[in-house]
C-alpha cells in the first residue's frame, strides 16, 4: 500500500515535468510562427494547449484523491498541495504561449512583429523556452540553488521587455497603432510566461525547504552576484 502511494506521488511530479516539456516546446514553436507567420506551427500550438490542459486535470485528480485516500501529513502534504500550485503555474504558461499563436494567426498573412524587432522577440522566446528547461530540471533534482538563481535569469528578460517599450516610446516607430499594441501583448506574454517559470521553481524551494524562497538568503558565488547587480546597473545606466 506504501509503495503504491509513493509511487503516485511520484507520478504527479513525472506529471509536473511532462508539462513544463510541453510548455516548453510551446513557447518555442510560438516563436517561430509569430516570426515567421507560420499559420500552420501557430495552430499545432493553439490544438496542443488542450493536453497541458489535459494533464492538469490528471494531475489535480490524482492529487485531490490522495488526499482524500491517504490524508498525509508533513512533507507528504507539502508534495502534494505544491504540486497542484505548481501545475496551475504551468498550465497558465500554455495558455501564455497559446495566446502567442493565436496572435500570429490573427495578423496572418502579415506578420505581427516588425522587422527590427524580430531580434528582440526572438531572444525572449528563447529565454522564456530556457528559463522553463531550468524550472523543469528543478522539479527533476529539487536543487534549491539553482531554483533561486531563476530569479536572477528572469532579470534578463525584465532587460528585454524594457527594450521593446523603448522602441515603442521612440519618435521613430513608425509601424502604427495596431502593431504597437502586438508587441506591448507579446512583451506581457513573454514576460509573465517567465515570472510562472520563477513560481515553478519557487514552489520546489517550499516544497524542499519548508520556506518561502523569499525568506531564504541566497547562498550564490560572488561573482555571479556581481554579474546580475552590474547587468541591472547597466540597464538603468542605458
Amino acid at each position: 500500500m506504501r509503495d503504491a502511494y509513493h509511487e503516485e506521488l511520484d507520478s504527479i511530479g513525472d506529471g509536473l515535468v511532462e508539462m513544463g516539456r510541453l510548455v516548453g516546446s510551446a513557447i518555442g514553436r510560438a516563436t517561430t510562427a509569430i516570426l515567421d507567420a507560420d499559420l500552420k506551427l501557430a495552430e499545432e500550438v493553439i490544438e496542443g494547449d488542450e493536453k497541458v490542459d489535459e494533464l492538469q486535470h490528471d494531475l489535480e485528480a490524482r492529487a485531490i484523491t490522495l488526499l482524500a485516500r491517504q490524508q498525509p501529513v508533513a512533507t507528504d502534504l507539502r508534495i502534494v498541495v505544491t504540486s497542484l500550485r505548481m501545475s496551475a503555474d504551468l498550465e497558465r504558461s500554455g495558455d501564455l504561449a497559446q495566446h502567442v499563436a493565436k496572435l500570429a494567426r490573427l495578423r496572418y498573412p502579415s506578420r505581427a512583429v516588425p522587422r527590427d524587432l524580430h531580434a528582440t522577440i526572438l531572444e525572449m522566446g528563447q529565454l522564456a523556452q530556457r528559463l522553463m528547461a531550468k524550472a523543469a530540471e528543478v522539479i527533476i533534482t529539487k536543487d534549491v540553488e539553482l531554483a533561486l538563481q531563476l530569479e536572477q535569469d528572469d532579470d534578463e528578460m525584465d532587460l528585454l521587455h524594457r527594450t521593446l517599450f523603448q522602441h515603442l516610446m521612440d519618435d521613430r516607430w513608425k509601424h502604427g497603432i495596431e502593431t504597437a499594441v502586438d508587441v506591448t501583448l507579446l512583451g506581457r506574454y513573454y514576460e509573465r510566461y517567465a515570472d510562472h517559470a520563477v513560481a515553478v521553481a519557487k514552489r520546489v524551494v517550499y516544497l524542499v525547504t519548508g520556506e518561502h524562497a523569499d525568506e531564504l538568503q541566497t547562498d550564490l558565488p560572488a561573482v555571479s552576484r556581481g554579474e546580475a547587480t552590474g547587468t541591472a546597473e547597466a540597464a538603468e545606466e542605458s
